[in-house]
């Protein structure tokens, strides 16, 4: 242990001593060899030894050149410690050669160590009066994914006498092959949601700069935040204490209430607002004192003493007894008030008034409460009982539709779950298969769930979840709301950014204890089949989620990745929990997306087909922007090493140069403007430093060109053009356009058919695809028949004798369905037989003269529907 915070004391202070030198902290081009000491220490290297008698420029004795390095050990575990100004991959040197001669003594006994891990040291013993080569394998050290110290220590226990060191280095293998880059401009296009670039909580300045999209309103706290009063509960967070939130005037409650200035913040910055409301059940009661002694919901003069107090209200306990066991039956009333959907419904109310709707300039999104899989831990005061499937589903119910009640254009999220066990478990039955699982089909929640929400739009014709929200930290050690870390760790955070989209990556953290062989992540391939399949139409939402390393450029790299991953991935809308500082290295991760210029320019909207060889090297992303029809392509080096590769481009007509911007470890405070980069007809070569991020903004070609428009159909059905002459062989049909004309292009079903899906535009909508010719295009749309499910607002209705009128809804799941209604007897009539979509069935009952009671049917879309008369 000591020796351990030697090392890191004395790394941290060289690093700080190198930055304050201006010296850079990147990798290098490849070499076959790295000399670090030969006749004299390399400059890319420094001394930061210790306790030791060093002489770089002993004449006698010498293996190679004119000169060598002498070394004496003073003290116990004194070290000879060298340290580069800049890393080095071990993918590419994987070898440390050395050359020692124990003087006329021999016998020393030293440890080499890289990077401070002294648990993977390698023992050398020196020989007397002989050179003796020793060749470490950095396999041998712990295998570090990049060398950043090394050390020759004292394995002793205390001094010994001079020894001799010559011809240090680093020896190459055969490095790994440069990734090739390639972009396809007219392939993979899709939408790119700005929503992805949101955060929790970013303060005015920094969202102001990033034109930050949406923010969010989120935590522990706001499950239990009363909006009247401007108080929440700091939960199992904080002592359970009930305390004010915001600086406000409390004559004026509620308006000017903590919410009220979340919301006009984002209204000054042009952002969207995501607002948390409660579904516990229970909130902050307005009653409780607005200064200490705060009301708490373990207090210690009621509950007794316990583990922990707070050290400013020493009354209020974290409600474990001194044994570390949950105090139960406590009494919810000390700090909460009952509260239902009309305690929801009035603030969206409050908030319409003051706003006006989600639809002009109020606020946009709620989140169906946050964590509900961990009430029973963070809440525990109030719902100590884990919470089950129908508790989750009950509750969405009885309070979604008075969200959509109170602002019929507001979009709401759901079910804000915690983490992985939540997306297939109850909180009764933890991170395994249990009863509650057992009884609801063997289903995982979060399908079952989705499933439950389309049942409730079918039977009462309201979507009451927009979109799909899940939490997502990875669980790796050491990633997640963690500083940088070490090499080892560094590494494993820009790996485990796979997790959200690889479906070969085996999760490197206790994900993979839960199945046998590993879990495959891949988060949002996976919510996107379970929307798919159980809940067509709900939009994928992660509203917190955290990669860490956010004050370094490793975090940087990380989170420009994630934002790159969410947006070929087609996710909807992300808020980053924890966001950093204006000047921190993660919110120059948001700039290069937002504003790398500082006048507001930012990555495209439309994201096109971007592929590298090898991802985790060398990350490419690739958008078209709709406004100035402008290619953005973002690359990142993972990799503490500089490397050239090709970056090929197709799909597009390129001009001579591209503008060039990059933010890399050379320079930690802005996003540099470098000289423009030279284009050839097929893309560029280029070198990208180690640890940077790199985007290229490519402007749309000019001039008299032409290009290609092909148009595929698929299914039964016509396309036709805004614009210009489109000629058709079979299905497939071409026409010849300037460069730069838009195009719209409209595609009308044959019967029984309906437009399903377009590929290749910039913007579809129904059977509308619109694109520029900034290049040669291919699009496709596919026709087909839809698949129609039905379901009755009611199976059977009574009348008198006198007959009457009545009638029912139809919900069909497509509008595009085609269905009739039918009676089976002549006394129900139908003025209306065919239909299209949902809709209303009207009919007539008919007097009955026959003196005895008669039950006849309707059959609509295949289904029955009972009429009974009495007589």
């Amino acid at each position: 242990m000591k020796k351990s915070r030697i090392y890191k004391l004395l790394a941290v202070i060289g690093l700080m001593l190198a930055m304050a030198a201006g010296w850079p902290l990147a990798g290098r081009a490849e070499a076959a060899e790295v000399a670090v000491y030969g006749d004299g220490l390399a400059a890319e290297w420094a001394n930061w030894s210790w306790s030791c008698t060093l002489n770089f420029a002993v004449t006698t004795p010498v293996h190679g050149g004119t000169k060598s390095l002498s070394v004496k050990y003073n003290a116990a575990w004194a070290g000879l410690y060298l340290h580069p100004y800049s890393t080095y991959d071990t993918r590419v040197y994987d070898r440390l050669s050395f050359w020692i001669h124990g003087g006329s003594t021999g016998n020393q006994r030293l440890l080499v160590i890289a990077n401070g891990d002294t648990t993977n040291s390698y023992p050398v013993t020196a020989q007397a009066n002989t050179w003796t080569q020793v060749i470490v394998p950095l396999s041998a050290l712990g295998s570090p994914a990049t060398l950043t110290d090394l050390y020759w220590q004292d394995a002793t226990g205390g001094a010994q006498p001079v020894f001799y060191l010559d011809d240090i280095a680093l020896l190459a293998t055969n490095p790994p092959a440069a990734p090739t880059l390639s972009i396809d401009a007219g392939t993979g296009r899709h939408g790119i949601s700005e929503y992805i670039y949101g955060m929790n909580y970013a303060d005015e300045a920094l969202a102001a700069e990033l034109r930050l999209p949406v923010r969010r309103w989120g935590g522990n706290s706001t499950t239990r935040y009363n909006w009247r009063t401007s108080m929440t509960n700091t939960v199992a967070d904080w002592y359970f204490e009930n305390l004010p939130v915001g600086t406000v005037v409390t004559a004026n409650l509620p308006d000017g209430s903590a919410s009220d200035q979340f919301v006009e913040q984002d209204r000054r910055t042009g952002t969207k607002s995501i607002l948390t409301v409660p579904l516990i059940g229970r909130t902050a009661k307005a009653t409780s004192p607005r200064n200490h002694p705060y009301d708490c919901g373990f207090k210690v003069s009621k509950y007794g003493a316990q583990q922990s107090v707070d050290p400013w209200d020493t009354n209020c306990g974290n409600g474990l007894y001194s044994n570390g066991t949950d105090i139960t039956g406590n009494d919810p009333a000390d700090t909460s008030e009952p509260i239902g959907p009309d305690f929801v419904s009035s603030w969206i109310a409050h908030l319409v008034g003051r706003y006006g709707s989600a639809a002009t300039s109020g606020v946009a999104f709620y989140d169906l409460d946050n964590e509900p899989m961990l009430w029973n831990s963070t809440h525990r005061d109030i719902h100590p009982q884990p919470a089950t499937y129908d508790e989750i589903r009950d509750r969405t119910y009885q309070y979604a539709p008075a969200i959509k009640a109170a602002d019929p254009t507001a979009r709401t999220l759901g079910p804000v779950l915690w983490g992985w066990c939540a997306y297939f478990y109850s909180a009764l039955d933890g991170c395994g298969i249990g009863t509650d699982y057992q009884t609801h089909g063997n289903q995982p929640f979060v399908p079952w769930y989705l499933g439950q929400m389309r049942a409730y739009e079918q039977q009462h014709g309201l979507r009451i979840l927009d979109y799909l929200d899940l939490h997502y930290y990875p669980q790796a050690s050491g990633v997640a709301l963690s500083s940088a870390g070490n090499a080892s760790t560094q590494a494993l955070r820009l790996r485990s950014t796979r997790s959200l989209w690889d479906t070969t990556y085996t999760d490197e953290s206790w994900i993979s204890d839960t199945q046998t062989g590993g879990v495959k992540v891949q988060l949002i391939p996976r919510i996107r089949d379970w929307v798919d399949t159980w809940y067509p139409g709900t939009r994928l939402a992660i509203t917190e989620y955290n990669w860490g390393g956010l004050e370094d450029i490793n975090g940087a790299l990380a989170q420009a990745d994630v934002l790159g991953i969410f947006g070929r991935e087609g996710l909807d809308l992300a808020t980053l929990w924890s966001p950093p500082t204006a000047a921190q290295p993660g919110a120059f991760a948001f700039r290069l997306y937002r504003n790398y210029d500082g006048a507001g320019h930012g990555f495209g909207d439309i994201a096109i087909q971007a592929a590298s060889t090898d991802q985790g090297a060398l990350a490419v992303y690739a958008a078209e922007r709709s406004s100035d029809k402008a290619l953005t392509v973002v690359v990142i080096n993972k990799t503490a090493s500089d490397i050239t590769s090709p970056l090929g481009m197709t799909g597009r007509v390129l001009p001579a140069t591209a503008a060039v911007y990059r933010y890399s470890a050379t320079n930690l405070n802005t996003i540099q403007h470098l000289p423009d980069q030279t284009l050839g007809a097929t893309g560029l070569t280029a070198l990208f430093p180690a640890n940077s991020a790199t985007l290229f903004v490519i402007a749309p070609a000019t001039g008299g060109t032409t290009a290609t428009l092909t148009v595929a159909r698929n299914g039964n059905g016509s396309v036709a053009a805004s614009t210009g002459t489109i000629t058709w062989n079979g299905t497939t049909g071409t026409g010849s356009y300037s460069l730069g004309t838009p195009v719209t292009l409209t595609a009308t079903s044959a019967t029984g058919s309906a437009v399903s899906a377009w590929s290749g535009c910039d913007s579809s909508s129904g059977n509308v695809c619109t694109l520029t010719m900034n290049a040669s295009r291919v699009v496709t749309v596919s026709f087909t028949a839809p698949t129609c499910t039905f379901s009755l607002s009611s199976a059977a209705q009574r009348f008198g004798r006198n007959g009457g009128k009545g009638s029912l809804k139809t919900t069909a799941s497509s509008a595009s369905c085609q269905w009739t209604a039918q009676s089976t007897v002549p006394w129900i009539t139908l003025p209306v037989t065919t239909f299209t979509g949902t809709a209303t069935v009207s009919y007539t009952v008919a007097k009955n003269t026959t003196g005895a009671a008669r039950t006849g049917t309707l059959t609509i879309a295949g289904k029955t529907f009972t009429v009974t008369q009495s007589k």
